[in-house]
């Protein structure tokens, strides 16, 4: 039986499947591995494609595009592996790039979820934006990196070798155990796209697991491949979701006054934009308030849920202070300048 399900979701993807999958077929023969392309119900000519060039690819043909996290969540449910990797499909990987993490599944049972090095594909000596080294977030649930601080990225000179525990993975190159996967709930489809591996990753420490970052296996990931950066639908799903994340999770001590801060500058941010003159962007900050005020009912109930399971409610991976103080007002544009 293969262990590791390295999975692949595709929408309307064919050219990015022509460009990166020769370098996850060549780099994963494996006799405990298996590559798997789950369609969003493509309309272009991703199926004929991986039928007449990847035969031997186990490919899942999905009904309707469900988006990222339901796509997985219904790709997921019909495969068997001890572990999954959820894999972009804009995503180079390198020699040896699934042997470090297998590993360490193998003999670490607390481990439930990694990553590996993440680094740009179009600047190889450069971190990228979604994952970095290893995904943190500060107290009001901003998320940041080993290797990225917002729009700040730094160069790769191996300051971030070592192997260590972080708050979240990317969803760009999840590695998760099956078992973990399942008995968490999987991907919030609620979310559609975005944040919603640190939605799955909180969840994941919130019942006592590790996650870590293993460098010893590195890809490169393009990103903003399915929605570009300064896309408005990218901005509103990133501020409901993170609101919708934050309900969910945080512990009863702080809920009503970290949620109150994050929406007042949820608020601010939104002003921003408006004397800016970004007006695309100061809708798509309003709607997301909207929608997430729309969606509390279903998620009072989820939190219900999710606090009756929690095990572990201080985790030293959430940075104490602020990193947009931090950032913005004290100038620290790196990791290593942080106060961990």
């Amino acid at each position: 039986m293969n262990r590791i399900g390295i999975v692949i979701l595709n929408w309307n993807g064919k050219d990015l499947l022509e460009k990166f999958l020769p370098s996850v077929v060549s780099y994963s023969k494996r006799d405990w591995a298996e590559i798997i392309v789950a369609d969003n119900a493509s309309n272009d000519d991703s199926i004929a494609f991986l039928e007449k060039n990847y035969p031997e690819i186990n490919l899942i043909k999905l009904d309707k595009n469900y988006g990222f996290a339901e796509g997985y969540n219904r790709a997921l449910a019909q495969l068997s592996h001890s572990y999954f990797v959820l894999l972009n499909s804009d995503v180079e990987v390198s020699e040896n790039w699934l042997d470090s993490i297998y590993q360490q599944f193998e003999s670490n049972p607390d481990i439930a979820a990694a990553q590996p090095k993440i680094k740009a594909y179009h600047k190889k000596t450069d971190f990228e934006y979604a994952g970095a080294a290893g995904g943190f977030i500060d107290y009001l649930a901003y998320p940041f990196c080993r290797g990225r601080i917002f729009d700040n990225i730094e160069e790769d000179r191996s300051q971030f070798n070592k192997n260590i525990d972080i708050f979240w993975a990317s969803g760009a190159a999840l590695f998760i155990r099956s078992e973990i996967y399942n008995k968490i709930g999987g991907l919030d489809s609620d979310f559609f796209a975005h944040m919603e591996e640190i939605d799955l990753c909180w969840r994941i420490k919130n019942q006592g697991y590790r996650i870590i970052c293993d460098t010893n296996s590195t890809v490169y990931h393009v990103g903003g491949a399915t929605l570009p950066n300064n896309s408005s639908r990218k901005l509103f799903l990133n501020f409901r979701n993170n609101l919708l994340m934050l309900y969910k999770n945080l512990p009863a001590n702080n809920f009503i006054f970290t949620l109150l801060i994050r929406m007042c500058l949820d608020g601010v941010a939104a002003l921003k934009f408006l004397l800016s003159g970004e007006f695309a962007n100061f809708f798509a900050v309003f709607r997301a308030h909207l929608s997430f005020y729309s969606l509390l009912n279903k998620f009072r109930q989820k939190r219900k849920v999710l606090v009756a399971k929690t095990t572990c409610k201080n985790h030293k991976e959430i940075y104490k202070k602020s990193i947009v103080i931090d950032y913005y007002l004290r100038k620290k544009k790196s990791f290593s300048s942080l106060d961990f």
